[in-house]
């Protein structure tokens, strides 16, 4: 097996091996070849290894993108498809599918990287198609980082075709900020530069528009979604889908609110119950306290009683004894004196 080189889509070499004879003659780039607009169908227009396009009988090569140039590109084809999804009024085409610009001067093939056919065109393009036969609405090209003659091709040459032949608007990409441009058809045929301030807006595609800061910043989509520049046609739902979940979070936290404050509320209802059973239990405590006190003075006065009693018993005791003795002694009187008075009637003197 043999290696030999080729010139590659950037001007670059590339390599490729073979076995047996030299690398075919159709797998070298043909950049600058003339050749009829019939041979460019038949032979190039389907190439497996270069995109060429037809500029008035020469072939030209379309240059490849770098990674820098791939990033702007992919972002805008992004933004780009979620406005279709959300506009259904056209088809977006970016495989490299040619067009014919027949223009008073010369006749070109272009492969636009990007373009699109609305539904407002007069001539439909069908799914099975690998040419287009009518004019393209929309054309994008994303320049790479390669030769002044490319970069003239896009910038000037394409677009004086893409303006003759009624492309309604064209835009340029360029990831290094130099060449950047958009262009919409005017009433009098006419390119008009609509890529001044700060903020893109289609004249054809209704809704359409982007900062052109964020072509080389490429937020992502999630972020464009909750922007007003982006958010009617960059998921449209999910600003709804975010208010929705905004309103379940201030429900969510209403209820939890309304739970935190019923809480409190039981809380303080049940310190309060437990402040009002302290007060009863203290209450409690206190009338038992003071029951325990009427007890004691009670105890008391029914031992002072029982003393009193006692004494009583004792003094009603003692009064006895000593009417007993007094009757005693008035008895014993009593029995001196009779005799007394029998021994006085006796005549017997007792002292």
């Amino acid at each position: 097996m043999s290696t030999v080189h080729a010139l590659s889509r950037n001007d670059q070499v590339y390599y490729k091996n073979y076995e047996g004879s030299p690398l075919a003659e159709n797998e070298l780039s043909r950049d600058g070849l003339a050749v009829t607009e019939a041979e460019y169908w038949e032979k190039y227009y389907n190439d497996p290894d270069f995109v060429y396009e037809w500029n008035n009988g020469c072939l030209e090569v379309k240059p490849m993108s770098d990674v820098k140039g791939s990033d702007v590109y992919q972002w805008f084809c992004d933004i780009l498809r979620c406005w279709i999804r959300t506009y259904p009024i056209g088809k977006i085409i970016n495989l490299d599918i040619g067009f014919r610009l027949a223009l008073p001067h010369k006749t070109s093939i272009r492969r636009p990287d990007l373009s699109m056919v609305l539904d407002t065109n007069p001539v439909a393009i069908d799914d099975d198609d690998r040419t287009y036969s009518g004019t393209f609405d929309f054309c994008v090209e994303s320049l790479s980082h390669s030769t002044l003659k490319e970069l003239k091709r896009d910038t000037v040459d394409k677009k004086k075709e893409y303006e003759g032949s009624g492309v309604r608007e064209y835009y340029i990409l360029d990831a290094r900020k130099n060449d950047t441009a958009f262009y919409s058809l005017g009433k009098n045929g006419k390119y008009r530069d609509i890529g001044t301030g700060s903020i893109i807006k289609s004249a054809i595609l209704p809704g359409f528009q982007f900062r052109l800061s964020d072509l080389y910043r490429q937020p992502p989509l999630e972020e464009l979604a909750e922007d007003e520049i982006y958010h009617s046609y960059v998921f449209p739902s999910y600003k709804k889908i975010l208010e929705e979940k905004e309103k379940e979070k201030l429900r969510a936290d209403k209820a939890e609110n309304l739970l935190f404050l019923e809480q409190l509320r039981a809380d303080k209802e049940k310190q309060l119950k437990e402040k009002e059973q302290l007060r009863a239990d203290k209450e409690k405590q206190l009338k038992e306290k003071e029951q325990l006190r009427a007890d004691k003075e009670k105890q008391l006065k029914e031992k002072e009683q029982l003393r009193a009693d006692k004494e009583k018993q004792l003094k009603e005791k003692e009064q006895l004894r000593a009417d007993k003795e007094r009757q005693l002694k008035e008895k014993a009187e009593q029995r001196a004196e009779q005799l007394a008075a029998k021994l006085k009637a006796l005549g017997i003197a007792f002292d």
